[in-house]
């Protein structure tokens, strides 16, 4: 007996030392993300923890908290460096109170009430934002670039704002459509600047300057709760009929977690170049203790430059930035940089391996996430084109499906039982995900039928509800999932949603056009698809160039305005008159496709000029910048 309990030990020593030698060759054999995925749910999992015992602090425990949080224990470092000036937390804690306490004595601001920001990138965006939530108030962020009718479209999806905060620059613009905010309701209008240029705005500055820098009362805030709304952030409707998306306190504090869950400690350097008003720069605030290197606005030339100076060790992208950096010279110090972490949406794969090759080991962690839904996916294993990678866990917490999708009649695919029909891995669908207590969908601001449209009902089961993403994705073998495109008539350009019926309102405004078909085309060597309208003209009367390149700059942001005019003397339509792209978009601009008139938008002309095809071969070599 002793002797065979001798061989059984021995067997069994053989047997656990043999597994610890194959046992590493076999997971990386048939489970090579292992170990990946454990050290990522790991750290999500610790992040999660921590999000539920804030939530069951009292009092509660918000965003603002987290900042509060950094003035308190590091009070001397910095948080915001811009343009050779730095402000530490502590900095920004004593210039909020200024602002928050001169909105309370210069304005009829209460808590619970909205103020709308109108800023371009600059410390006195973040101090106001801070001011705001230190009255209890919520915050509309409006993009820079609009104008007009955007603007007060913009403001009216805020209804019961009372207070606008604008940057000196736009000044102009705010003075522009005056009337119209106040017809709004926003009775008092501050500018960022000593000067102004009407009787009728005040200084913020100077209101600031003579204002205590003493701690605004808690009691402001105290009936704020996790439900109320934070900040409205603006999807694609900035083209002319803008939709808020309304992020309330809870849902901006998960999200103030994704740099944490991509790795971002307080001992980061982050760089951000993106538009604060945009979720991708916003949420880089994050609060974490990292100090932040603000940029007015994103410049490929100066990037690497400005990381060196301030020893950044994390960026920002969207798509397109990353494409700019790689089409910068080369040059020797290249991968002469602290950078670690690339944070970011809307990476190709051929800039992703361009951009590595370039610029060295840098992770990049691409994510998928919208401002208004109620799913998010990170590549946390670096999959160059994976926008993410799905797990049991992840959606157990956040269930979720991929669906058929008819993109010809615009809609999901349903089975006999009036239910939609997941489509297996490999194969392209449509995301929804599950509205629940943990993962809800709020929608948006004073506008329940476009909340409604995006809510699909009895996709699995009678009865329920789930978040519709207007995204094509499909999953692999792998599990990495993948971005394939956009339904219904949104398209991207520059980082940007664009909606195409948006900008065709607006360019149906001019006298001389009858109709407009607005719609992205692609573009080689540019990420996303750029903007082309097919314009049918009123009879007899002449489309008229320069009156339609001033029409589209003083209504539509850059990004949204029509590169590309198709002069055609009928649309096609369905039976339903709906208009057909498909034929459009797949000729695009090609001056050998059509022998309708087409049209380029020549900024430096500031025109519409003939699209020969000289000027045609010129924007694909690149010559011609778009």
């Amino acid at each position: 007996p002793t002797s065979a309990t001798f061989n059984i030990n021995a067997l069994l020593m053989l047997l656990l030392s043999l597994l610890l030698i194959i046992g590493p060759l076999l997971l990386r054999v048939f489970f090579p993300y292992f170990w990946t995925d454990l050290v990522y749910h790991t750290d999500l999992l610790r992040i999660l923890l921590k999000f539920v015992s804030r939530r069951r602090r009292r009092p509660l425990f918000l965003a603002l908290d987290r900042f509060l949080e950094q003035v308190e224990t590091r009070p001397n470092k910095a948080f915001i460096v811009f343009e050779n000036k730095r402000y530490s937390f502590k900095d920004a804690d004593r210039e909020s109170n200024r602002i928050a306490n001169a909105l309370r004595v210069a304005s009829v601001l209460r808590p619970g009430d909205t103020a709308v920001l109108f800023m371009q990138n600059e410390p006195a965006f973040i101090f106001c934002w801070l001011a705001l939530a230190k009255l209890g108030c919520a915050c509309a962020l409006l993009n820079c670039s609009i104008r007009a009718r955007s603007l007060i479209a913009s403001v009216r999806c805020c209804r019961g704002a009372t207070v606008l905060i604008a940057s000196e620059e736009l000044q102009g613009a705010v003075e522009e459509v005056y009337e119209d905010l106040q017809q709004e309701g926003l009775t008092t209008i501050f500018i960022t600047a000593e000067e102004l240029r009407s009787s009728r705005m005040k200084s913020l500055i100077r209101a600031a300057q003579e204002s205590s820098d003493a701690d605004v009362p808690q009691t402001l805030r105290a009936d704020v709760c996790f439900t109320s709304p934070a900040v409205y952030i603006y999807t694609s409707g900035t083209t002319g009929l803008p939709k808020a998306a309304v992020i309330t306190q809870t849902r901006l504090l998960a999200a103030l977690a994704v740099l944490a869950s991509n790795g971002v400690t307080d001992s980061d350097v982050i760089y951000v170049t993106l538009p604060l008003y945009h979720t991708a720069g916003f949420l880089f605030l994050s609060f974490s203790g990292s100090t932040i290197i603000l940029r007015r606005k994103f410049s490929a030339s100066q990037f690497w430059d400005e990381c060196r100076a301030h020893n950044v060790t994390v960026i920002q992208y969207i798509g397109e930035v990353l494409r700019y950096l790689c089409n910068t010279p080369q040059r020797a110090s290249d991968k002469e940089h602290a950078v670690r972490l690339a944070v970011g949406n809307g990476l190709r794969s051929d800039v992703w391996r361009e951009f590595l090759k370039r610029f060295g080991r840098i992770q990049v962690r691409e994510f998928y996430a919208s401002t208004e839904g109620n799913v998010g996916f990170v590549n946390y294993a670096g999959k160059i084109g994976a926008v993410g990678r799905v797990s049991f866990l992840h959606k157990k917490l956040f269930p979720y499906a991929i669906i058929q999708y008819d993109t010809e009649h615009d809609e999901p695919v349903r089975n006999s039982r009036g239910l939609c029909v997941e489509v297996p891995k490999g194969q392209t669908g449509l995301l929804v995900s599950k509205i629940t207590e943990i993962a809800p969908f709020v929608g948006y601001a004073q506008n329940e039928q476009q909340t409604e449209k995006k809510r699909l009902r009895d996709v699995l089961k009678h009865g329920d509800v789930y978040f519709n993403s207007g995204d094509l994705l499909k999953i692999d073998h792998d599990n990495f999932i993948y971005f394939q495109d956009r339904v219904g008539d949104t398209f991207r350009w520059k980082g940007e949603n664009v909606a195409t019926t948006e900008v065709s309102d607006i360019i149906s405004m001019l006298e001389f056009v009858e109709e407009a078909n607005v719609y992205g085309v692609r573009v080689p060597g540019h990420e996303g698809r750029i903007g082309m309208a097919a314009v049918k003209v009123m009879d007899r009367m002449e489309f008229e160039c320069k009156k339609t390149f001033d029409h589209v700059c003083r209504f539509l942001p850059v990004y949204a305005r029509p590169r590309f005019i198709r002069i055609q003397s009928s649309m096609d339509v369905t039976a339903t008159f709906k208009q057909l792209k498909l034929k459009l978009v797949e000729a695009g601009f090609n001056p050998s496709m059509t022998t309708d008139r087409l049209y380029f938008l020549c900024e430096r002309e500031r025109t519409y000029v003939s699209l020969t095809p000289f000027i045609y071969q010129q924007i694909l070599s690149h010559s011609i910048k778009l």
